[in-house]
């Protein structure tokens, strides 16, 4: 029998059966299933299964943790299922027919937003700052310390902070006026058709041919004159849309219909010619006469509806609401949508009061995690998926702990829901303001209005305390021992027929130290870091990420090795496994498997041995982002075999091939 047979007999059943899949693929380290109903996966007894690490579900796909050996275990149960396997594009269609249509609309939205987010929070952050050094008065007339009666900003009574406070405006500008350019190329980013049009069609939103989006309520009749295209027949004011996001979204999908269909009807032999002219310029008079004013009327309408409930007689309980609802729009994909409106909101106002309660709400989830990890305290394995899903959570990536720990165990997910409610409540009473997004945890006070910082901080000490204090409570009454780690499992009796145990082996030689060098060039922080819940949580392993340098693009071997997995279609990670039995494992990116190869060249092949510093594999980071992943790569020792006091550097810039990341005693 082969060695996953059984294992992959028992998945099978407790997936719900063939009749249950309606795909199934893998990749590097997990199987992913497309399930007809998730609710017949029995995810407690898949996780007790030996060569499961976790389970999660994302984007309609039911994922099993297995590790470098998954190649294998598919290979088992698609012999055992009877069901083909499919590809990961497959799969992911399959994934998104099992979505309703809101949730495929919200992961649509979510794939446009996420690669703008980086910008957003840098934004936000300027924003804050230039909000310190500018807008708060903390010196009197005299330039003496005075927070009370302050007139005077740091700027004026500083040239060089005066300078510092103009010269950020040229970051903040492009990135809040200018931000339809980054939605339209998104947009049709994601769509599959062509950026470069995408980027084009932003410009034309925000020319500053265009009066200004911001200067309408206050423009002149000389200067609407001025601005005003006229064709005779028909005139309109030539308006821009600094800023908007709504009108923008809108805008891109007309770009990328006219792409889509003028592709289809015209001959190979003139689609360069005629495609990107029939459909740019169409969508520029389309965006201009008559989504975009529909646009800004619908996004100035969530904006006002969304500031009214957080501004009228009812906010607490407003607030509330949201506070108590969000960690599961979170869990749905839903809450994508909120960026959309805190955009939104900054650039009708000049603030939000939205975003606070996102970062309370994070926290709040983090806290949770944190009773759980007093909690379990001697639960081992527990500890491996708690602490970095805690350290994660407070930084504002809340995925592996509302997945790992709190909906595992549900007391937990309930009492952050109950603990954000209440902080939220407060927050939005006491009407603090955010000039941004920021980070979604505890750094996230950075963003918030400097007058604010001290109510914000009670607000962050009620996101904390309530969480853990309910957490610890319901769970010391709820988890059992063996959850608690209180209770050690028996090892097996030995069958009454088994031979005596061998005498040992003589001791071995004294071990000597070893050492890995980075595989890939650029920045080494802790793996906790890793924007990916298995490789955060370490249930493949403890190891360290690696953010590639600018002109990064090589994966090198971190020692001598043979090569044990390799993925052909995709060849985006690789499985090495050292003379010693410590295994390796090096993933560049995040779900950078759905890329298909593109942008990957792999250069060894399955069984080879390697040198430290061969040349494994070469990637495009252009290309990788330009599909939306990050291109954080996780360099993991998913087994130690008998290597013992395995180290991990972090925090430096390293040189592939070069700088030492891992030392061991072997």
């Amino acid at each position: 029998m082969a060695k996953y047979t059984e294992e992959a007999a028992k998945l099978l059943d407790l997936v719900g059966g063939k009749e249950n899949i309606s795909a199934v693929t893998h990749c590097m380290t997990r199987m992913r299933f497309v399930l007809v109903d998730e609710g017949k996966a029995d995810v407690k007894a898949i996780e007790d299964l030996p060569a499961a690490k976790g389970t999660f579900t994302q984007a309609g796909q039911f994922q099993v943790i297995i590790g470098n050996d998954v190649a294998d275990f598919y290979q088992e149960f698609t012999k055992i299922s009877g069901i083909e396997g499919v590809s990961k594009e497959a799969a992911k269609a399959a994934a998104g027919a099992n979505q309703n249509p809101l949730q495929r609309a919200m992961g649509v939205l979510g794939e446009i937003f996420a690669p703008l987010i980086p910008a957003l929070i840098c934004g936000g952050l300027i924003l804050g700052f230039r909000n310190i050094i500018g807008e708060v008065n903390f010196f009197n007339d005299a330039g003496v310390f005075d927070l009370e009666h302050g007139t005077l900003s740091i700027a004026d009574i500083s040239t060089f902070w005066m300078g510092m406070y103009n010269f950020l405006w040229v970051i903040g500008e492009a990135v809040f006026h200018m931000l339809p350019v980054g939605i339209c190329w998104s947009v049709t980013r994601k769509m599959g058709t062509t950026p470069i049009l995408g980027i084009v069609l932003g410009l034309t939103l925000v020319s500053p041919q265009l009066l200004n989006g911001f200067s309408v309520a206050t423009a002149t009749p000389e200067e609407i004159a001025a601005h005003t295209y006229d064709f005779g027949f028909y005139s309109f004011v030539g308006t821009g849309y600094q800023g908007q996001v709504i009108a923008a979204l809108m805008a891109a999908f007309v770009l990328v219909w006219l792409e889509k269909f003028f592709t289809k009807v015209t001959p190979e032999v003139v689609r360069m010619i005629v495609v990107p002219f029939m459909s740019l310029v169409p969508a520029v008079f389309i965006a201009h006469l008559v989504v975009g004013p529909i646009g800004w009327a619908i996004g100035d309408a969530i904006a006002n509806v969304v500031n009214w409930g957080l501004s009228s007689n009812i906010r607490v309980l407003f607030a509330a609401l949201f506070g108590l609802l969000y960690a599961p729009l979170v869990m749905t994909g839903l809450h994508h949508m909120t960026n959309a409106i805190d955009t939104q909101l900054v650039n009708n106002l000049g603030y939000t009061t939205l975003w606070p309660m996102i970062a309370l709400s994070n926290i709040a989830q983090g806290s949770a995690v944190l009773a759980m990890i007093v909690l379990q305290k001697k639960n081992d394995r527990a500890q491996q998926v708690n602490i970095p899903a805690c350290v994660s959570c407070y930084l504002g990536v809340t995925e592996p702990a509302l997945f790992g720990v709190n909906l595992k165990y549900k007391f937990p997910l309930l009492c952050g829901m109950i603990g954000s409610a209440v902080a939220a409540m407060v927050c939005t009473g006491l009407s603090v303001k955010a000039l941004s997004i920021g980070v979604g945890g505890i750094p996230g006070i950075l963003s918030i209005m400097f007058n604010y910082w001290g109510v914000f901080a009670v607000c962050l000490l009620i996101a904390i305390v309530i969480p853990f204090v309910l957490t610890y409570t319901v769970g010391m009454r709820q988890l059992s021992p063996e959850d608690r780690g209180l209770v050690a499992l028996e090892p097996a009796a030995a069958p009454a027929s088994a031979a005596p145990a061998a005498a040992p082996a003589a001791s071995a030689a004294p071990a000597g130290p070893g050492a890995l060098v980075c595989p890939v060039s650029g920045t080494v922080k802790p793996i906790d870091e890793m924007p990916d819940p298995v490789f955060s949580s370490k249930c493949m392993g403890d190891g360290v990420m690696i953010e590639p340098a600018e002109g990064a693009c090589e994966v090198v071997s971190p020692a001598d090795a043979t090569v044990t997995v390799t993925m052909p279609a995709s060849n985006h990670a690789m499985g090495l496994t050292l003379g010693n039995g410590m295994e390796l494992l090096i993933h560049v990116g995040i779900d950078t498997v759905d890329m298909g190869g593109d942008g990957f060249t792999c250069y060894v092949s399955q069984g080879e041995r390697v040198r430290a510093g061969q040349k494994l594999l070469s990637f495009t980071p252009e290309k990788i982002r330009a599909a939306g992943h990050p291109t954080a790569t996780a360099f993991v020792v998913s087994a130690t075999g008998s290597a013992q006091g395995v180290t991990f550097a972090s925090g430096m810039d390293a040189e592939a091939g070069a700088t030492e990341v891992v030392t061991y005693t072997a």
